[in-house]
């Protein structure tokens, strides 16, 4: 087992088993109370191990999903009927959606069960814990994770229902955007004396000092966007917070793609938060699964891989995309899968046999049933063949291997199932560095002696062997931050900031401004009259 227990001690107890009861005949002697659990440091730490578990739950799916799917990174297109899944995947793309897609109630659904747990774990350990550090900190540590939801929620969202008192079951209308961005700074402020000042195994999958830090300067940067006014200085203050702490460094060129690996975990040098997995632990509830080789790998490739499962690769990017890897000498491009396809030794290439139909569906000679043996060849252009409408290119081989495919978070050939080791960072050092650059280039000021060129070159310097740039613009840094962070959900957050999500791209063509938040789902208006749909839906 390498992670989740290890270092973050999830319990197998659930603390929403806390309940009152009527009397019955037979009398219950196991009830959980505060006068019976949590009593001592180890059972503390349990109470708030659902907070963790529920964050873990979606991290990789309907957060991935909303915020990958929805921009030029990525695209899922049905192969014959295959991952139509009633348009949920296709209107991410088309940004066509509407209340009743199932990503974008699923990210509401995750992103308020994490709030509501972090409510209970709070109400819990202030009625049961005595005062003193202990306390503090990890009633700190649950509300910078709540702090963090109420930010994908928001980001998502706008405007959303601000609910912090532990079964409270009234109906909560919308607050502004701008009062839960408040709420938000607040929140992570007060809990920054409180938090952990240590890195490492100690707070590996907690949040700890400079996490809070990290999420205020992301707050700052998209301040402008969140409540039309900006505030770069608070934005760069925040990163030097995190840079001064001299906790953290850029992972080197020769070890970038590592950060990325089944085998990842606190040493990582970058990781200011990341989301454990391990497919072997199991927990009560759902337990978060992280399936990215599920999608990503060419089913061809299974071998290649040593996957104990076939993968149904219907994820890839558009060449638009792709087009940005454009330095031959940049270790960012061999997260990608292109081209001609080999077995890891680079010489053995990977080989298919199908029939002439099986390869090309649309092949009309007589002898359509004979055999045909190819080299698997991933081509970049992802064409609609065998239905524009239904967004499907077909159930033949040519379909299957449309699209690049991107594996920077390693196929898990030491899983036994779908599910993968490999953690998911939240924040990392070189985003602090490339937001502080970016701060600097709207307006704030540079400090440290760091002016955006030197911060981006940090960056860039273990990146690529290429000549360190002697200038940036916007247009660059939002280049780079699309390479450095591929496959870790901030695309969406970027392209909103950069005025690029109205944007053309792929078989897109909706400029709808209003689409820059979702609409509130409709099983959320159902359960809670008091809302009011977003503008434009």
């Amino acid at each position: 087992m390498k992670k989740i227990l290890k270092y973050i001690g999830l319990p197998v107890l659930m603390v929403g088993l806390l309940y009152s009861c009527e009397d019955l005949d037979v009398p219950i002697t196991t009830q959980l109370t505060p006068d019976v659990f949590p009593q001592n440091s180890t059972q503390y730490i349990q109470t708030t191990g659902p907070v963790y578990s529920a964050f873990r739950g979606e991290f990789s799916f309907a957060w991935w999903w909303s915020q990958s799917l929805s921009t030029d990174e990525a695209i899922m297109p049905a192969r014959g009927g295959n991952w139509f899944d009633n348009r949920n995947y296709i209107s991410m793309h088309y940004h066509d959606w509407t209340p009743d897609n199932g990503i974008i109630g699923s990210l509401w659904d995750w992103s308020s069960k994490v709030i509501g747990t972090s409510n209970q774990a709070v109400s819990i350990l202030n009625t049961a814990m005595p005062e003193g550090a202990e306390k503090k900190t990890l009633i700190s540590e649950l509300k910078t994770m709540r702090a963090i939801s109420y930010f994908m929620l928001m980001d998502s969202y706008g405007d959303v229902p601000l609910d912090t008192v532990y079964g409270d079951f009234t109906a909560h209308s919308k607050t502004s955007r701008k009062e839960v961005f408040n709420f938000i700074e607040k929140e992570l402020k007060k809990a920054i004396p409180n938090l952990n000042p240590a890195t490492g195994v100690s707070t590996y999958g907690r949040p700890n000092k400079q996490t809070a830090n990290a999420m205020l300067a992301k707050l700052y940067l998209n301040a402008e966007v969140y409540t039309g006014a900006p505030r770069y200085d608070e934005a760069i203050a925040a990163c030097d917070q995190v840079i001064s702490s001299n906790l953290y460094n850029i992972e080197p060129r020769a070890t970038y793609l590592q950060m990325f690996y089944p085998t990842n975990g606190p040493q990582m040098k970058e990781f200011i938060f990341a989301v454990p997995y391990d497919p072997t632990a199991t927990t009560v509830g759902f337990n978060g699964q992280m399936y990215h080789s599920r999608y990503d790998v060419p089913r061809s490739e299974r071998a290649k891989f040593g996957l104990a499962f076939t993968p149904s690769a219907p994820r890839s990017t558009i060449p638009e995309f792709y087009a940005l890897f454009n330095d031959a000498n940049d270790i960012r491009n061999k997260q990608w899968l292109t081209g001609l396809q080999f077995m890891n030794d680079g010489v053995t290439p990977v080989m298919v046999t199908t029939t002439k139909k099986g390869y090309d569906q649309f092949y009309t000679g007589s002898d359509g049933s004979a055999a045909y043996t190819y080299q698997v060849n991933l081509t970049p252009d992802i064409i609609l063949r065998q239905s524009v409408p239904l967004f499907d290119l077909g159930n033949d081989e040519i379909a299957w291997n449309m699209g690049y495919r991107n594996i920077k978070f390693y196929p898990d050939a030491s899983s036994t199932s779908r599910n993968q080791n490999n953690d998911v960072p939240f924040l990392r050092y070189s985003d602090v560095l490339l937001m502080k650059a970016e701060a600097i280039l709207r307006g704030g000021s540079a400090t440290l002696a760091q002016t955006p060129v030197v911060l981006v070159n940090m960056v860039r310097s273990n990146r690529t062997t290429s000549t360190a740039w002697s200038s940036v613009t916007l247009e660059d840094l939002y280049k780079e931050r699309s390479r450095e962070f591929a496959q870790e959900a901030w695309h969406r957050n970027d392209m909103i900031r950069f005025g690029k999500y109205e944007g053309q791209w792929g078989y897109k063509t909706n400029t709808d401004t209003y689409r820059r938040v979702f609409p509130i789902p409709t099983n959320a208006m159902v359960l809670n009259p008091a809302l009011t749909q977003n503008p434009g839906y």
